[in-house]
């Protein structure tokens, strides 16, 4: 899997040494007013080199949307031909990414309370393109906001498909809202102060994924892992632990390289990730863990259920039908579903509950309480199925017999190596500050660590075995 992601996984030699040095080449070296064209050139290529039949896919939907979008802000102004405009474009991306996503989570649903679909067996062929979940969500948002009026239309295609494909944050966001670079598109500022900020930002987050992501990764696979009778309670809990490390610093690492790729192609995108480990509760939980899809889901599906405006049991309602769908966004598996819903169920308790009696609660204990049901709700992310979640969970609260094959685990996962990683993940989540407000103030000693980092970084990459980046499959 992992060579078959070789040229879109930013932490691989051929984008590090081939693809980026290339396209900063191309991209100054062609004149300012066709810079837009050479980076969506870029990004296709980029996109393409996976597999090329999908670029076919992603202009599609650029197409799609961009007539849209012309059909919406067309003058005279028509209410009919300004929904129709929007419904094309809701419609059509919705079924792209249902029909790639979810078509075989469906069939399998239904086979599985005895309807069989027919001819169904070629769903099983169907390959889901990379970032599809957020180049179609971006691309919707766009006809979504003309119609609401909190955008104006692309000056031309070519600045749309720039939008839509430019490759720093094309297959695992952040999910940047068009009104958000508009400006930026048809006019954004070059600086040697820039692109070392963004060259800085980009060694920071390689390193988190070489140097963290990946070594506490192995953990968490080792302990989700285990056998039968190999995982005691402590390892459990230790690799849930290891696992809650993994993704946070495997995506804010995306995240972090995706803002600074493009700092240094003189865009600048939103922050996904706000320490979000250390939230007194879920909803202030997901107003640090990606930013994007969080807000997301709130501006086009919270609000408009209804968001709170029609009374308590319509809120709460509206919350766990927003989870429930975010949970499907990540995956088509029904582990995600309950992991959305379980959330869902958390927040509506924490909504519940009056702010008085939750200020009487120390506010380091809401830290911990909060991210130990975290823990707890990873567990369903990360199982390959609800049978092994629930197994996993049985052996986290001390439900299922251990074998001797347990302290081989013990021994193979507590290395030196692994313990350092973790230690360094746990001061980094809860004592450090954030990337982003660590580089907010950029100095030289601050560039020579990162540069020093990513020296370090490629290195050891060449020696790694272990090096996937979670959020592709989503």
């Amino acid at each position: 899997m992992l060579t078959t992601f070789s040229s879109v996984v930013f932490s691989s030699h051929i984008f590090l040494f081939y693809f980026l040095p290339f396209a900063l080449l191309v991209y100054y070296a062609t004149p300012s007013r066709f810079r837009a064209t050479s980076l969506t050139l870029l990004s296709y290529l980029f996109y393409g080199w996976w597999s090329p039949w999908f670029t076919l896919l992603m202009l599609g939907s650029t197409l799609v949307d961009y007539g849209c979008g012309k059909l919406i802000s067309a003058e005279p102004s028509s209410s009919q031909r300004r929904r129709a405009g929007l419904w094309i474009s809701v419609c059509t991306n919705l079924f792209v990414l249902g029909f790639f996503k979810y078509s075989l989570f469906f069939a399998n649903s239904a086979a599985s309370i005895g309807i069989a679909l027919p001819q169904a067996d070629f769903l099983y062929a169907i390959i889901l393109p990379v970032g599809i979940s957020f180049y179609t969500f971006q691309s919707m948002s766009y006809s979504i906001d003309l119609y609401r009026g909190h955008a104006r239309p692309a000056r031309s295609f070519i600045d749309f498909a720039c939008y839509v494909s430019m490759f720093p944050q094309l297959v695992a966001g952040p999910i940047v809202r068009y009104g958000s670079v508009a400006e930026q598109l048809r006019e954004r500022q070059h600086s040697i102060e820039g692109f070392i900020a963004g060259f800085t930002r980009f060694s920071y987050g390689f390193a988190k994924k070489i140097l963290i992501a990946n070594q506490v990764g192995i953990v968490a696979d080792s302990c989700f892992g285990a056998g039968d009778g190999s995982l005691s309670a402590t390892m459990a809990w230790l690799g849930v632990l290891a696992y809650a490390f993994q993704i946070y610093f495997d995506f804010s690492a995306y995240s972090d390289m995706a803002i600074g790729l493009g700092r240094m192609f003189g865009f600048r995108y939103p922050e996904n990730f706000n320490s979000p480990y250390r939230a007194a509760g879920f909803s202030d939980f997901w107003r640090r863990w990606h930013i994007s899809l969080s807000s997301f889901l709130r501006d086009y599906l919270y609000i408009p259920l209804g968001g709170n405006r029609s009374g308590q049991i319509r809120t709460l309602t509206h919350i766990m039908i927003v989870m429930a769908i975010g949970g499907l966004w990540h995956g088509a598996q029904w582990t995600f579903v309950i992991w959305g819903l379980l959330h869902g169920i958390l927040l509506v308790l924490e909504r519940c509950c009056s702010s008085a009696f939750l200020g009487k609660i120390p506010h380091p204990l809401r830290i911990a309480s909060t991210f130990v049901l975290i823990l707890i709700t990873w567990v369903f992310f990360r199982a390959s199925s609800l049978d092994a979640a629930l197994a996993y969970l049985s052996s986290m609260f001390g439900l299922s017999p251990t074998s001797d094959t347990a302290a081989l685990l013990h021994a193979t996962v507590l290395t030196p190596i692994n313990l350092s990683a973790l230690t360094i993940a746990a001061a980094l989540v809860w004592i450090c500050p954030n990337t982003s407000r660590f580089l907010d103030t950029l100095t030289c000693w601050k560039c020579i660590v990162g540069i020093v980092l990513l020296i370090i970084s490629v290195c050891l990459m060449y020696h790694q075995e272990f090096n996937p980046f979670l959020y592709f499959q989503f």
